[in-house]
């Protein structure tokens, strides 16, 4: 799980990963089903960005007439993230960062 935290932690504003490249970049033994479990799973104190993980459709996976998936929608398209109809343009928004980037930020600054 907590490698699951990382990586969904670790992901930029204005960018999305699909819950498989999520399992993917966690590690051996992962499924988009657990990374859907672990992040329901995760503390709140971790404030994950939760809303950068959506299916491989491009789709955020919750119910349309949801609530969650109002505040999902508001808070990517708050962050620039645009939407063709209810998909995301996963070419253009899906982050694409090696997985060292993404778990641990990027390299310092050459002297």
């Amino acid at each position: 799980m907590k490698n699951v935290w990382q990586v969904v932690a670790g992901i930029p504003r204005g960018h999305v990963l699909t819950y498989g490249e999520v399992a993917r970049l966690a590690g051996p033994g992962g499924s988009a089903r657990r990374v859907s479990q672990a992040m329901r799973r995760a503390p709140r104190k971790l404030a994950l960005p939760w809303h950068r993980v959506i299916n491989a459709q491009g789709r955020i996976s919750l119910p349309a007439d949801s609530s969650g998936h109002r505040e999902q929608r508001e808070r990517l398209e708050r962050e620039g993230v645009r939407f063709d109809g209810d998909r995301i343009d996963l070419d253009r928004f899906g982050y694409v960062g090696a997985l060292d980037q993404l778990l641990w930020g990027p390299p310092p600054d050459p002297e």
